[in-house]
C-alpha cells in the first residue's frame, strides 16, 4: 500500500507540473542549456561533519566523503542522475548523507560533465578515471558502484568496462530507477508514461540525443542494457511501477539472469522515479534493504 506521504508527493508533482520539462523536447533542451554553467555545491555541513577530499579529474571535481572513525572498509562510487543534462541536486546529497550514516562507508561523488556542452565521449572517461582514483583503490570485495537514473546506467557501464578489460568486478552494483536505454522504445512505455508523474518519453529521448549525438542509441556505451550482462558483480536493481523506465529495469533482470548474473530485483508498487532519494516510508524500506544487500551480498529472487 502506498503511504500517504508518497501519495502527497505524487500529488505535489502533478500540481506543480513537474513533468512538463520531460514532456516537451524544446523545454528539455532549454532546461539542459540553462544547467550548462551550473556548478555543483557540496553542502557546507559535509565539510563540518566529514573528511572531504576534492580531486580534479579531467577538469571536473570528484568529492570523496569519509565518515568519522571507525570507518567501514566499503568505498562507494555514487553516480547521480539527471538525464545526463541536470546537475546533482540536494536530494542526492541528502541520500548520500543517509547512506554514509547507515553504512559507515566512504563515498566518492564524481561531478561528471553534462550534455549538451559535453557528450558520452567526455563523460565516460571522467567517470572511469574517478572510479580508478577512488573506489577502485579499495579491495575489490569492498568496492560498491551505485547510481540513480542516468547514474544507474553509468554504473552498469562501468562494471561492463571492468569485464571487458579483464579487471576485477566491484563487490556490489546498485542501480536505482536506472535509465538503461536512451531510445526509450519498449512498447509498454507509453502506458507507463501516462502514470509517471515526473518523466516522459519525449524529453528522455531528447536528453539521450544531446548526450549521444550521432551514436547509435543502442550502443552499449550509452545504453548498457545492450551490453555484456554476464560475469558482472552481484547487482541490486530497484524500480517503481509509476516509472516509465520500469520496462527496461524488468528487461535487465530477465537478461542478466539469463546470462548467469546474480540479481536482487525489487519493484515498489506505486512508486515513482527516484523515490528512494526522498524522505518517505518506502524510501526508508528500500534503503534498509540496500544496506542489507551491501552487508550480506545476497542476491535474492524477485
Amino acid at each position: 500500500m502506498v503511504s500517504w506521504q508518497s501519495r502527497l508527493t505524487i500529488g505535489k508533482y502533478r500540481l506543480t507540473r513537474r513533468k512538463r520539462v520531460f514532456a516537451d523536447p524544446a523545454l528539455l533542451r532549454r532546461s539542459a542549456e540553462s544547467h550548462e554553467s551550473e556548478h555543483a555545491q557540496l553542502p557546507a555541513s559535509f565539510r563540518d561533519r566529514f573528511e572531504v577530499t576534492e580531486l580534479d579529474v579531467d577538469g571536473h571535481s570528484c568529492y570523496t566523503i569519509a565518515p568519522p572513525e571507525p570507518r567501514s572498509p566499503r568505498h562507494v562510487l555514487y553516480l547521480h542522475g539527471g538525464a545526463y543534462v541536470h546537475q546533482i541536486e540536494g536530494a542526492h546529497w541528502d541520500f548520500i548523507d543517509r547512506l554514509i550514516a547507515r553504512t559507515g562507508a566512504t563515498v566518492s561523488v564524481p561531478i561528471y560533465p553534462l550534455a549538451p556542452a559535453y557528450r558520452y565521449s567526455e563523460t565516460l572517461p571522467m567517470v572511469w578515471s574517478s572510479f580508478q582514483r577512488t573506489a577502485a583503490t579499495a579491495a575489490a570485495e569492498n568496492q560498491v558502484v551505485m547510481g540513480d537514473s542516468a547514474g544507474g546506467a553509468l554504473s552498469l557501464h562501468l562494471a561492463q568496462r571492468c569485464a571487458e578489460l579483464g579487471l576485477p568486478q566491484p563487490g556490489r552494483l546498485v542501480l536505482i530507477s536506472p535509465w538503461l536505454g536512451i531510445a526509450v522504445s519498449h512498447p509498454s512505455m507509453p502506458a507507463l508514461d501516462r502514470q509517471d508523474p515526473y518523466l516522459a518519453i519525449a524529453g528522455l529521448r531528447e536528453a539521450g540525443l544531446l548526450y549521444a549525438g550521432d551514436l547509435d542509441p543502442h550502443d552499449p556505451r550509452v545504453s548498457p542494457l545492450y551490453g555484456r550482462l554476464g560475469g558482472l558483480a552481484p547487482m541490486r536493481v530497484l524500480s517503481g511501477t509509476r516509472d516509465v523506465l520500469l520496462s527496461d529495469a524488468r528487461r535487465l533482470e530477465s537478461l542478466a539472469r539469463a546470462n548467469g548474473a546474480a540479481v536482487d530485483y525489487e519493484e515498489y508498487e506505486g512508486m515513482f522515479h527516484g523515490w528512494i532519494l526522498q524522505r518517505l516510508p518506502e524510501a526508508r524500506h528500500a534503503l534498509d534493504r540496500t544496506v542489507d544487500f551491501l552487508r550480506d551480498g545476497a542476491a535474492n529472487s524477485r
